[in-house]
């Protein structure tokens, strides 16, 4: 499977590279475009400034040319948190999607977003100071909708970024099962 998986608003950090070695030891194909060019960030309030500083339309655009070689191909997006918004737009522009792996983080929906039983799968914490449970029905829903083939998986007690080693959101028990859980998903595509 090729996979185009994208950073959280940290940065392309040593967990991202990480977590794509994962992938490629499966037998994956695995690109991890820096949309940061470069920059890290150690806070949550560093790494939103770094976003808003490079823009959300130039963010998507560094994306979509990053993605743009490798898309004939098929391609799954994934990412996570910030990373997962951005693969879940690519995903529903992308007629030749095979999958979305979601991984801390969902996006709004275009009203007219369609896509044909694209299989989708979220892991989150529970609860998520940036997913809601108000926020993951609707979203649910609005993607179900959409057409897109969904399963939701939650984790009690997991901090939002539950699979960065380097985060005090870690939890290793959340991280192992969500690794389990979406490197099948992956086999099954």
């Amino acid at each position: 499977m090729d996979i185009m998986l994208f950073h959280s608003v940290y940065g392309l950090r040593p967990a991202v590279e990480s977590a794509a070695e994962r992938l490629r030891e499966a037998g994956h194909r695995v690109w991890t475009p820096d949309l940061f060019e470069g920059r890290t960030a150690d806070s949550v309030e560093e790494a939103m400034a770094i976003r808003d500083e490079i823009g959300k339309d130039e963010l998507l655009k560094r994306a979509v040319l990053a993605a743009a070689p490798y898309s004939d191909r098929g391609l799954v997006y994934a990412g996570f948190s910030f990373g997962a918004s951005v693969a879940q737009t690519l995903a529903l522009g992308d007629e030749k999607a095979r999958g979305l792996l979601l991984l801390h983080g969902t996006s709004d929906l275009a009203p007219n977003a369609s896509v044909d039983d694209l299989p989708v799968q979220l892991h989150v914490a529970e609860p998520d100071p940036f997913e809601s449970d108000d926020w993951l029905s609707a979203w649910y829903l609005q993607m179900r909708r959409a057409g897109a083939d969904v399963e939701v998986y939650r984790y009690a007690g997991a901090g939002h970024l539950y699979t960065d080693p380097e985060l005090p959101d870690y939890d290793e028990e959340a991280a192992e099962r969500t690794w389990a859980i979406a490197l099948a998903f992956l086999e099954s595509l």
